[in-house]
């Protein structure tokens, strides 16, 4: 009840890309058949988690209204990796977030990846580039 309270409380046109971005974790969950999805609060932000995996959150901040954000844990090479795939399509902050345009095309094959690696991360956190190619 909690997290759908904070989708409720989002803005009508970034509460749409979220729920579709919520919806893209869920699919990638089932997809490749890693189980139930935890969906909670952390730090005030819907939270994403897999037993396979790392934490994934998403946010929308006030100061920042044309975007949105996923975040990773930033202690994990993910936003790394991320970058060394994606840095020509994707925009990070920092070693934490993908940043997310509300006037640019959602790029869902590279989220959908990028998703797909950080709920399969404690199998794959040793390998190369987690992996990817």
């Amino acid at each position: 009840m909690e997290v759908i309270n904070k989708f409720n409380d989002y803005p009508s046109d970034i509460r749409r890309s979220l729920l579709d971005l919520r919806a893209l974790i869920f699919q990638c969950a089932k997809a490749l058949d890693l189980g139930d999805v935890e969906e909670t609060l952390k730090w005030g932000e819907p939270s994403y988690r897999v037993q396979s995996g790392s934490p994934i959150r998403m946010d929308w901040k006030l100061k920042t209204p044309n975007h949105y954000y996923l975040y990773f844990n930033c202690n994990t090479q993910l936003v790394d990796t991320f970058r060394e795939l994606y840095s020509d399509v994707l925009e990070f902050q920092g070693n934490r977030a993908i940043v997310l345009s509300m006037t640019q095309p959602f790029p869902e094959s590279e989220i959908t990846h990028c998703i797909a690696l950080a709920m399969t991360y404690q199998r794959i956190k040793h390998m190369p580039l987690l992996g990817a190619s």
